[in-house]
């Protein structure tokens, strides 16, 4: 971790029925090393929203809580990555944040998804348009820094590789649950080391 790189504010985006209480242990940690830490509780939290529609809450909650040229930092766990991705990819986010981390994200869909009729969760089903949709352009997201935190013993993301794209860094940990991802001493270890890497000179689009 280099001690001279600056440290923005971090804006944290939970998954599935989960709130913003779900990060206490990594706000705790990233806290302790000198990281501001921010999150946003989804409405609704249950997949019945079209993720379109949670990612126009990360921009109007970036708009209200950081100053206009004020550069933060984006990080998503679940569901919460894939939203942060329509928000960095369509609402404009790209030109705002300079380092994007996702944990354990269904990046290519996860079979678990089949499960529910819920809008947003079809969405994150196997080949479902709004997925296509994003990953059409991924590489767009080499603007910034970008770091895919994954287990390959998830058993919500199915098969857990839906994580691994083909931008980026791609950082395995053994973590045994999906939702310890949040909590687990390799992931906040690899969540500080990612966060800590000197940002990127953006290129034009």
């Amino acid at each position: 971790m280099n001690p001279s790189t600056p440290k923005h504010p971090v804006l944290l985006l939970h998954g599935i029925w989960d709130t913003g209480t779900i990060f206490r242990p990594m706000t705790r940690y990233l806290n302790s090393l000198g990281w501001e830490t921010h999150d946003l509780n989804f409405t609704p939290n249950n997949g019945d929203a079209c993720l379109t529609s949670l990612a126009q809450q990360v921009a109007d909650y970036a708009d209200r809580t950081f100053a206009l040229g004020t550069p933060f930092d984006l990080l998503g766990f679940s569901m919460g990555g894939i939203i942060g991705r329509y928000y960095l990819q369509r609402l404009g986010g790209l030109d705002r944040v300079q380092r994007f981390l996702t944990l354990s994200s269904p990046h290519n869909g996860t079979w678990v998804a089949y499960g529910s009729l819920r809008q947003g969760c079809m969405q994150m089903r196997p080949n479902h348009p709004f997925l296509h949709d994003l990953n059409r352009d991924i590489k767009t997201l080499d603007r910034l820094n970008f770091t895919s935190i994954w287990t390959p013993l998830d058993a919500m993301i199915v098969p857990a590789s839906s994580s691994q794209v083909p931008v980026g860094q791609d950082v395995k940990v053994w973590v045994p649950l999906h939702r310890d991802m949040v909590s687990h001493p390799q992931s906040l270890k690899a969540v500080a080391t990612a966060l800590a890497e000197p940002v990127k000179v953006k290129s034009s689009r």
